[in-house]
């Protein structure tokens, strides 16, 4: 007992120290985990109201092409927007931008960044990262490289416009549009600015989830959260350095007259020196990032999901070890796609009909994971609360997406719908919408944690079901304009007769867009009025196992006080309604923590 006693106090010592803090090293150049979670939320929030604002202004030009609009001046300057009229090269850069924005620094920071930060040393037991500063300077790489993809929308020449992939020949020839010039420099530096940054993040969680597990935290008792922050850290570490090569290569070509993915170019007649190079080069180190980048923004959301569906739905989650497999193979399989990107690249057929085989083998993990979560869900006491409503909207908008999935992993049915709207509906509904879905879970479920209070329920529920509804509304009817062959990346479609009936499915899509982003200012205004003056949350607000709800409301740095807690049991007990054996259920409670102790004859049965 002497030797808890002094642990406290040792640890109440360790407690003042760290309230001295002056401002700026608790909440500018924090170490801790927490407030780095936020500082990585908020900035990812930021980027995302850039992001979507550049989305809507694509969605009006498509809508209403060749019309004036105020808004266009405003936003984009009298050189993109002669008279309230879009420029061409202008909209081929917001496509550029809000690709870039939305997929790393959006999804991949806002989820990752946020939520492994937050939550893999709070539910595996440890008093913070392994590494508070490597943390710290990873947040600050995210910042910056954030700071400069913004700034290149500033440059005389403008922003990158080679589309979010940057191909080359466009994107390394600074004298091929304007869109290559100093705009493209500066998204190759701040693409590189922010690999490094999740590099460090993604080693600082992989190491953190290996040694500092508290006891009796074995790895199958660990929440499916941290299983998917874990394995989406080593998917990063694998694949972000080759696209890393990819950039320093593409800026070599650019700067350093160097020709890895130039040959046989011809601008304005003139015969340029490059030889030897291969654009379909870039293109396989591109996606070999890109398409695991795919799940390295879907698995975090994923990992969530089961936590917010097993806790509301008040039962353990249903197969638990089918889950953690279907994580790994997912992981494992996400790398050997990527070649169904480049179907019409001049690939042999045979590579084709490899890359088709690997692509549809990932059916089966995601379809375990959807069958997993509906079965969760299947008789379940389901609260629901926002949380679990946005958690239910990713299980059915990742089943939609994953269906047409299937159809553009066939290489003989990708070739009629490649570079068409098809394409877009697919990913916006597979890896932006789910994400998103999974973000606003975490969010909602883990506000209390965050900032110590609630979020208001009832306007939860208003930008739910708008965001629902308007989110089909964007991306269904994407793929009938696809299907007809309608091609992305173009800033209008009037001059094609052929695709004139369609301009009043653009009209639907705009208003869908316009009304679903509208309804974001909901969120942001209960997000931030909630964090200062929402109703003061409980210790345990869900009535949830994990480690997290047992660390004090108020946060310290360090997390517990005292020693930390030790683990007896899996995390998802949930309908144990023995009420006789009091011991280990308090009569009338339906769940029980981790911390509490196994019974002998419960052993068995806990898996």
């Amino acid at each position: 007992m002497g030797v808890a006693v002094a642990e406290v106090h040792a640890h109440d010592d360790h407690h003042d120290h760290h309230h001295k803090e002056t401002f700026i090293t608790k909440y500018i150049f924090s170490q801790d985990h927490k407030m780095i979670a936020k500082q990585y939320l908020i900035t990812g929030l930021i980027m995302g109201i850039i992001g979507i604002g550049m989305s809507l202004l694509m969605r009006i030009q498509l809508a209403w092409p060749e019309q004036s609009f105020q808004v266009f001046s405003w936003f984009l300057g009298d050189k993109w927007a002669p008279d309230g009229i879009m420029n061409p090269s202008m909209y081929l850069a917001l496509v550029t931008i809000h690709g870039t924005i939305m997929v790393f620094f959006v999804l991949t920071a806002g989820l990752s960044g946020t939520f492994s930060n937050l939550l893999i040393p709070l539910q595996i037991g440890a008093r913070d990262m392994a590494s508070g500063f490597l943390n710290m300077v990873s947040y600050w790489l995210f910042f910056l490289s954030s700071v400069i993809m913004v700034c290149s929308f500033f440059v005389e020449s403008g922003p990158a416009s080679a589309g979010w992939t940057v191909y080359p020949p466009l994107s390394a020839l600074p004298q091929a549009i304007s869109g290559s010039g100093t705009g493209m420099t500066l998204w190759l530096v701040s693409m590189t600015i922010f690999i490094a940054s999740s590099l460090l993040g993604s080693l600082n969680y992989v190491v953190t989830v290996i040694n500092l597990r508290t006891k009796g935290m074995s790895m199958t008792r660990l929440p499916l959260t941290i299983w998917a922050f874990f394995v989406t850290a080593i998917i990063g570490i694998i694949s972000f350095p080759v696209l890393l090569s990819a950039g320093l290569l593409l800026l070599m070509d650019r700067s350093f007259g160097t020709s890895f993915f130039l040959s046989d170019i011809y601008i304005s007649g003139e015969v340029l020196s490059y030889q030897g190079g291969s654009p379909v080069l870039y293109e396989h180190l591109f996606w070999f990032l890109g398409h695991p980048e795919v799940y390295i923004v879907l698995l975090p959301a994923l990992g969530i999901t089961s936590e917010v569906i097993a806790t509301n739905s008040r039962k353990p989650i249903f197969g638990y070890r089918a889950m953690v497999a279907s994580i790994l193979a997912i992981a494992f399989l996400s790398t050997i796609v990527w070649g169904h990107h480049m179907f019409i690249s001049g690939m042999n057929p045979f590579l084709g009909s490899v890359f088709t085989f690997t692509t549809l083998l990932i059916a089966i993990p995601s379809g375990v994971k959807a069958f997993n979560y509906i079965t969760t869900l299947w008789k379940g006491n389901l609260q629901m609360n926002p949380g679990m409503l946005f958690s239910i909207g990713l299980v059915s908008t990742f089943i939609t997406g994953g269906l047409t999935g299937i159809i553009l992993g066939d290489s003989t049915l990708d070739i009629n719908v490649h570079d068409t709207y098809f394409v877009v509906a697919h990913f916006h509904l597979v890896m932006g919408i789910s994400a998103l879905y999974g973000l606003f879970a975490g969010v909602y479920h883990w506000f209390p944690k965050m900032f110590g209070r609630m979020m208001n329920k009832n306007l939860g529920y208003v930008h739910f079901w708008v965001t629902a509804v308007g989110a089909y509304g964007v991306f269904f009817p994407m793929h009938f304009i696809g299907m007809v062959g309608l091609p992305r990346r173009y800033y209008t479609n009037s001059n094609f007769p052929y695709f004139d009936d369609l301009l009043d499915v653009q009209v639907i899509i705009s208003v869908s867009a316009i009304v679903t982003a509208a309804v974001q200012l909901v969120f942001l205004y209960n997000f931030f009025h909630s964090m200062f003056y929402g109703k003061k949350a409980t210790q345990n607000p869900w009535n949830s196992n994990t480690l997290e709800w047992t660390t004090p409301v108020e946060h310290m740095h360090g997390n517990w006080l005292g020693a930390i807690p030790h683990v007896h049991r899996w995390a998802y007990d949930y309908s144990k309604l023995n009420e006789d054996e009091t011991d280990y259920v308090i009569p009338g409670q339906d769940f029980v923590p981790q911390i509490v102790p196994l019974q002998d004859n419960e052993e068995e049965l806990n898996h």
